[in-house]
């Protein structure tokens, strides 16, 4: 499949909500990708992980917490995400979290899982980009939650973030997305499975006294 500059473009829109259309914050570089890969029936571009720094790379790590065995940890002031497990260890990853004006935090749970997930643009970002779709069907190259997506609430209401993959690895990171926690596809192909549902969820803050709690945030991703 052959991929348009419009193609990325919108990609790049849908992932970060740029104010200037025309001007996303990261360009879906090529050289973050190498072949394909195949999930469930659809093919997607895999990451070139010998692109992309190791310390992003998902790995077994020595992690202290006093949160119980299963507990997703996300430390988004260091774009890491922890899934703990036993003898004081976690899987790592590495993750893109909410730019500035889309940063929060707390407690949440995860209640619901897509494989391939549907895309539907909020109204406040097709507000601000009406060239963006109405929906983007799973599966989409230009679907920018990827193969997974992870929907987090609280107190059996939607928070409106999830955890999902990305069109652009290059952001993997950094404070890059409306709020919503991005993974490498891979990633998040992995964590999915490792993640039943009323998995529970601790996202900490960037700074405290500049993030708002996650039920007064106004999700847009």
């Amino acid at each position: 499949m052959v991929w348009t500059r419009r193609d990325m473009m919108l990609g790049s829109l849908a992932l970060i909500g740029a104010e200037a259309a025309g001007k996303p914050a990261f360009a879906a570089a090529s050289s973050y990708f190498a072949g394909q890969a195949v999930d469930n029936g659809v093919t997607y571009r895999a990451t070139n992980f010998a692109a992309i720094d190791k310390k992003w790379h998902r790995q077994v790590v020595k992690y202290f917490s006093s949160e119980p065995i299963g507990t997703v940890v996300v430390d988004t002031r260091h774009h890491f995400l922890y899934l703990i497990m036993e003898n004081k260890t976690a899987i790592r990853y590495g993750v893109g979290v909410g730019r500035e004006g889309f940063k929060w935090y707390g407690r949440a749970t995860i209640d619901q899982k897509s494989l391939w997930p549907r895309w539907t643009p909020p109204d406040d970002m097709r507000k601000r980009h009406p060239e963006l779709p109405k929906f983007v069907e799973g599966g989409s190259p230009k679907n920018p939650l990827g193969p997974r997506a992870m929907y987090l609430l609280r107190d059996g209401v939607d928070t409106g973030y999830r955890f999902h993959g990305t069109l652009e690895p290059g952001s993997i990171g950094r404070d890059a997305s409306s709020g919503c926690i991005r993974m490498f596809n891979e990633d998040a192909i992995d964590l999915y499975q490792r993640c039943p549902i009323g998995t529970a969820v601790q996202v900490l803050p960037h700074i405290a006294d500049q993030a708002p709690q996650v039920s007064d945030a106004t999700p847009v991703e």
